[in-house]
């Protein structure tokens, strides 16, 4: 799970891609498509797919002649229940820690 992890994370790095993940959410897209909108060579942003890909976030297929790049938001399900692990402590309260650390050193707060 966690090399899993790392290429996931890895991929949704670089700005760029998750730009192109934002865009597949709208809808599958050709690569000249997802392309156009950036200042790149298309090999540049091949390039930027094939990561994608390689993490399983998105799959590309082949129809006729066009090459199509499909959002797989079930590739993110891993690092979403990894992160959602950090959302089980409570926030710590400042203002009663403050106070706590005053009652213990006998200071008054301020």
């Amino acid at each position: 799970m966690t090399s899993d992890l790392d290429t996931v994370f890895s991929a949704l790095a670089d700005p760029t891609r998750r730009r192109i993940l934002t865009m597949l959410l709208e809808d599958d897209m050709a690569v000249t498509d997802v392309a156009e909108p950036f200042e790149m060579s298309l090999a540049a942003i091949s390039k930027h797919l094939t990561i994608l890909a390689g993490a399983g976030l998105i799959s590309q297929e082949k129809r006729g002649r066009v090459k199509w790049c499909k959002l797989e938001p079930d590739a993110l399900k891993g690092a979403s229940v990894w992160m959602q692990g950090f959302g089980q402590f409570e926030p710590v309260n400042l203002d009663a820690f403050e106070a706590f650390l005053a009652q213990e050193l006998g200071e008054s707060p301020d």
